[in-house]
């Protein structure tokens, strides 16, 4: 379950699959190490875009025989671009892993950079429809808030006033290096080998120039930071949020029991008080994300103006009440139990398994089987979650992000949070 085998190629690439052999699947992605974080603020989303632009033809396939090709294989073709990485990927039946691979290596190394023009409308088009959801939004406003004038706080779908003016030359000289091979890892999972993998892509992917890494490292800790923007919505959108801890942080495994503990499970404190036993929202939930240096925390509430004071004064009392290292009785072992099975069942999609391999290696993060997982599950102690409460979401460190009607409303709200936060806000 936990095998995996790892070369890397000639050219550079890095080479990881696990063999799954009682399937008919094989998924697997070019994971590339370059994401919205590595932009410049006059940059800001050509990562993104280009992922976009990767599907729009190669030197040998326009974008209909890539879509065509795809749908004749039985297959999934996919891409996302986050903060730290972009992810090609397909998921096809084992037998038709060579077309796809060809197909994909295109894509990745070789894009036409095609029809810029249309795909610029549509990821114009996404943006817009972005700043029409305030469920999105607001999470692009609390990252902005938690991490200031860092680029790994900007919004991963960039600017429309970048997106509406890059030019192709500018578009092809990013890929190029980024697109680098010492930047790209190679992952797959399901019915196959990895010689054969390797074999495959070595027939395909070209020598490219090294790759020159311009990353920002993630340094001070910004003070915390109050966003609001006022919309005409049912509902007033609001998230807190703090830096976290890095994906290579031994707490990694708290900050993921204390995520289930507070909101991120049906059983959780902020789930519990203010959706099933008040009805004051239908989304309510807490979040982790992790960095290669850095991390965010924090939770959303979604509510109506009359419920919006009282949720936050719910908000601040759980948070402090498992700061002071009230864990409760069951609590922790629940969310253990929670965290395990989940594990357990992702691993039951090649996808899942894919994703596991590429994410690990692209990020140098260490691979751990799954007995060590479940190990490191059960050694955290509820002292452990409640010293991580108390360091990462403490009231004053928490930053602030709304949108609805009135600000006042929001304000009003935050104070039983974070009183000096909206003091500094109003200064």
């Amino acid at each position: 379950m936990d095998l995996y085998d790892l070369s890397t190629l000639p050219t550079g690439e890095r080479v990881i699959t696990e063999h799954v052999p009682n399937v008919r699947s094989v998924s697997f992605g070019f994971w590339i190490g370059t994401g919205s974080r590595d932009e410049t603020e006059a940059r800001a989303g050509v990562s993104h875009f280009i992922e976009h632009l990767l599907f729009k033809g190669t030197s040998t396939h326009s974008a209909q025989e890539i879509a065509e090709i795809f749908d004749g294989l039985g297959g999934e073709l996919n891409a996302a671009t986050s903060r730290e990485t972009t992810l090609v990927y397909a998921r096809v039946p084992d037998d038709r892993l060579e077309p796809a691979l060809d197909v994909m290596a295109g894509m990745v190394y070789d894009p036409a950079f095609a029809e810029i023009d249309s795909e610029r409308e549509v990821v114009l088009e996404e943006i817009a429809m972005v700043d029409d959801n305030p469920q999105d939004l607001i999470h692009d406003l609390v990252a902005e808030a938690v991490f200031g004038g860092h680029p790994i706080g900007r919004p991963v779908i960039g600017r429309a006033e970048v997106i509406s003016s890059v030019s192709k030359k500018s578009l092809i000289a990013y890929h190029r290096a980024a697109y680098a091979a010492d930047n790209i890892v190679v992952a797959a999972a399901g019915n196959v080998t990895h010689d054969r993998l390797v074999e495959l892509l070595s027939e395909r992917v070209p020598a490219t120039e090294p790759h020159v890494r311009a990353r920002k490292p993630f340094g001070r800790v910004a003070p915390p930071g109050y966003r609001f923007q006022r919309k005409a919505t049912e509902q007033y959108h609001v998230c807190l949020g703090a830096p976290g801890i890095s994906r290579r942080d031994e707490r990694r495994f708290a900050a993921s029991l204390l995520d289930s503990i507070l909101g991120g499970s049906a059983s959780s404190r902020l789930f519990q008080e203010i959706r099933e036993k008040r009805g004051m929202a239908y989304s309510v939930y807490s979040f982790a994300s992790q960095y290669s240096d850095s991390g965010q925390v924090g939770l959303y509430v979604g509510t109506r103006e009359e419920n919006l004071v009282e949720c936050f004064e719910i908000v601040a009392r759980e948070l402090a009440d498992v700061a002071a290292g009230n864990v409760r009785p069951g609590e922790l072992e629940r969310a253990q139990e929670n965290l395990k099975g989940r594990m357990l069942l992702s691993l039951e999609s090649t996808s899942n398994r894919m994703s596991r391999l590429g994410k690990s290696l692209i990020s140098d993060t260490e691979l751990l089987s799954l007995d060590e997982l479940v190990a490191k599950v059960d050694a955290v102690t509820g002292d452990d979650v409640a010293a991580l409460a108390a360091d990462l979401l403490r009231l004053d460190r928490l930053s602030a992000a709304g949108i609805g009607p009135s600000e006042s409303r929001f304000r009003a709200a935050i104070e039983r949070v974070n009183p000096a936060l909206v003091e500094r806000a109003a200064a």
